[in-house]
C-alpha cells in the first residue's frame, strides 16, 4: 500500500483546475477505468473525449464563463460529465435535489439564475414549472433520452460542433454552487472553486489512504458535498475509479458491491443503521470493500466483525468546509470522536485550524464545550448572491460552524450538539424555520415549531408542535399531506403534536430549546410512521 503522499506524487504537477488534475491522472493510462454507471464503464480516455465534446456543446448553446447550469436527477454519469465540462469553460454546476418539489427547486433555480437545466424524465415536469419566470428562460436537456421537444444530453454532446475551448480558466474559478439550508430557512448557495474541489480530493486520499486502483462506490447523492468532495474528488485525486449508482438500496447494497468490485464506500449514519438491521442473508462475504468513510462508534463492531471491513473512518465537515477533522487511518481512533484535524498528504502544505470558543469568542479549555470555528484551505468562496450571510458566516477570518463540540487533551474533537436550528435527517440538513413557515401557512394553523427528536436510525426525526386557530380542526395526516405537497419527502414530519400554546421569548420568538427539553412532547405526538405501518 502506497502512503497518501506517494499516491499524489505518482502524477505530474498541475494547475489545480479540474481539467488540469484530470489530464495529470490520465497520463498514467487512458484505458484504465474512471467511472462505472449502470452497465457502462467509462475509461479515462473515453470520458475525457466526451467531456470535451460536452464542453463544446455548452459553448455552442450559449453557456459562458460564470454561467450556472443546474442538474436535477438521481445520480448519473451526466453529473460527472457536466461538472467537468462546465468547469472546462469556467461555468458552474448547480446540483439540485431530485426529490425537490416545485417551490423548493424553484427557489434554487431562480436564485442561481440558471441558464440551462439538465434533468431526467422523472424530474422534467417539476423542473419546468420551477424554472418559470427565469429571464432569459433556461434551455432543458434530458439524460435519459429526448422527448417532448427536449433534446437528449448525450446526443447534444455527440453532435456538438468543434469549437476552440478557453485557455484562461484558473483554479480560482467557481465550479460548484451547492445549496444548503440555513437557519433562516432559505437555502444558501455555497460557492466552491476548482482548486477547493481538487484539494478536497487530495485530502480525502489522506483520510482513507485511497490507492490508484481504488474503486469508490457512491451511494450518496451527487447534490451532496460528501459524494462530490469525497467520492468524486477523491477518485480524481487518487487516479482511481468512481462507481455511480442512482441511489442507495439497502437490499442490493452488498450485491452491487460485489458486482462492481468496489473497494471503498462513503456512508452516513442512517445508512449504517439500515444495513445493520437488514437480514444477513443479503450480505455477500466475497465483497472487496476494505475502506468505509462515515463510520460511527455504534457501527464499528458490526462493520468490522460481521461485515469484515477493516478500515472504518469517521470525520467532520460541512458544505462550506468539507473534510475538517478525521480519525487517523492507522489510528489511534477514539470511539465517538470526530478525530483530530485532518491533514493533506503533503505535510508541508498549510492546513486546517480549529478553535472552540464560548459565546464571547474566547477559547475554552480542554474538554470544555464551545462553538467550533475553522480556518481551512478547503472552504467556500462565499454564499452566492448573499454578501450579508457570507459576512455573518465569518468572525475575524474564522468560519463559524454553529456546532458545539469539545476537544480533549490529545486534540480529538467530539460533537455535542447543533447550535443552529437545524435538523439532521437522512444525511441532510433541514432548516426548522422552513418547516415552521410551510406548516404555519396551513389555514387551520395558528403557530408551528419543528424540532429534532431522536431517530431509531441515528440522526434526527422531525416533530412538529402545532397550535391550531380557535375553532379550527386538522388531523396529523392533513398536516403531513400539506407538507408533502410543498416539501421534499425527507422534510415531512414524522411526529405531529397539537398543543395549546408554544413557549416564547420576550421578543416573541419561539423557545425551541424549551420544546426540546419537554420529554413528554414526543409521547403526546401522533407517530405517522407507526400509523402507516399499523
Amino acid at each position: 500500500m502506497k502512503n497518501p503522499l506517494a499516491v499524489i506524487r505518482l502524477y505530474p504537477a498541475h494547475d489545480y483546475t479540474l481539467a488540469g488534475a484530470f489530464a495529470s491522472r490520465m497520463r498514467a493510462g487512458a484505458r484504465r477505468d474512471f467511472m462505472v454507471h449502470g452497465g457502462k464503464i467509462w475509461s479515462w480516455g473515453e470520458f475525457h473525449a466526451t467531456m470535451l465534446r460536452t464542453a463544446q456543446m455548452l459553448l455552442a448553446r450559449g453557456i459562458r464563463h460564470g454561467d450556472r447550469v443546474a442538474i436535477m436527477a438521481e445520480n448519473s454519469d451526466a453529473h460527472v460529465l457536466l461538472l467537468f465540462a462546465a468547469s472546462r469553460i469556467g461555468a458552474i454546476m448547480v446540483p439540485v435535489n431530485s426529490e425537490f418539489g416545485v417551490v423548493e427547486a424553484g427557489y434554487v433555480l431562480k436564485h442561481a439564475a440558471v441558464s440551462a437545466v439538465v434533468c431526467s424524465s422523472e424530474t422534467l415536469a417539476v423542473a419546468r414549472d420551477a424554472a418559470q419566470g427565469i429571464a432569459p428562460a433556461p434551455w432543458f436537456t434530458l439524460i435519459d433520452g429526448g422527448q417532448s421537444g427536449v433534446p437528449d444530453f448525450f446526443t447534444l454532446a455527440a453532435q456538438a460542433p468543434q469549437t476552440e475551448l478557453p485557455r484562461d480558466i484558473s483554479g480560482d474559478a467557481t465550479c460548484l454552487i451547492v445549496y444548503t439550508s440555513g437557519t433562516t430557512g432559505f437555502p444558501k448557495g455555497a460557492m466552491h472553486s476548482q482548486k477547493s474541489f481538487v484539494t478536497g480530493g487530495e485530502a480525502f486520499v489522506a483520510r482513507i489512504h485511497a490507492q490508484p486502483g481504488e474503486r469508490l462506490l457512491t451511494v450518496l447523492p451527487l447534490f451532496h458535498i460528501n459524494a462530490l468532495f469525497y467520492s468524486l474528488a477523491g477518485a480524481l485525486a487518487a487516479g482511481a475509479c468512481i462507481i455511480v449508482v442512482p441511489r442507495f438500496s439497502a437490499s442490493t447494497f452488498w450485491q452491487t458491491a460485489v458486482e462492481t468490485r468496489a473497494t471503498a464506500v462513503n456512508i452516513i449514519e442512517a445508512i449504517g443503521a439500515i444495513l445493520m438491521a437488514r437480514p444477513r442473508s443479503e450480505f455477500r462475504t466475497e465483497h472487496r470493500i476494505a475502506r468505509l468513510y462515515g463510520a460511527r462508534a455504534n457501527m464499528v463492531d458490526v462493520f468490522r466483525n460481521e461485515f469484515h471491513i477493516p478500515h472504518l473512518i469517521g470525520g467532520y465537515g460541512m458544505t462550506e468546509i468539507p473534510g475538517v477533522t478525521c480519525n487517523p487511518f492507522a489510528g489511534p481512533q477514539k470511539p465517538g470522536s470526530m478525530g483530530p484535524i485532518g491533514r493533506h498528504p503533503d505535510p508541508q502544505r498549510p492546513w486546517a485550524q480549529c478553535r472552540v470558543v464560548d459565546d464571547d469568542g474566547n477559547d475554552v479549555g480542554v474538554d470544555e464545550v464551545g462553538e467550533l470555528l475553522v480556518k481551512t484551505p478547503i472552504i467556500m468562496q462565499g454564499y452566492f448572491r448573499d454578501p450579508e450571510q457570507t459576512q455573518n458566516a465569518f468572525r475575524d477570518g474564522w468560519f463559524i460552524t454553529g456546532d458545539l463540540v469539545r476537544c480533549d487533551a490529545d486534540g480529538y474533537f467530539f460533537f455535542v450538539s447543533r447550535k443552529k436550528d437545524i435538523i439532521r435527517r437522512r444525511g441532510e440538513n433541514i432548516a426548522g424555520a422552513e418547516l415552521d413557515r410551510v406548516i404555519g401557512a396551513h389555514p387551520a394553523v395558528f403557530e408551528a415549531a419543528a424540532i429534532a427528536v431522536p431517530s431509531e436510525l441515528g440522526e434526527d426525526e422531525i416533530l412538529a408542535a402545532i397550535v391550531l386557530r380557535p375553532g379550527a380542526q386538522a388531523s396529523a395526516e392533513e398536516i403531513a399531506d400539506w407538507c408533502r405537497a410543498r416539501l421534499a419527502p425527507m422534510k415531512v414530519p414524522r411526529f405531529v403534536a397539537f398543543v395549546g400554546g408554544l413557549p416564547h421569548t420576550p421578543t416573541h420568538k419561539i423557545l425551541k430549546s424549551q420544546l426540546r427539553a419537554d420529554t413528554t412532547l414526543r409521547a403526546r405526538a401522533v407517530d405517522l410512521q407507526a400509523r402507516a405501518n399499523a
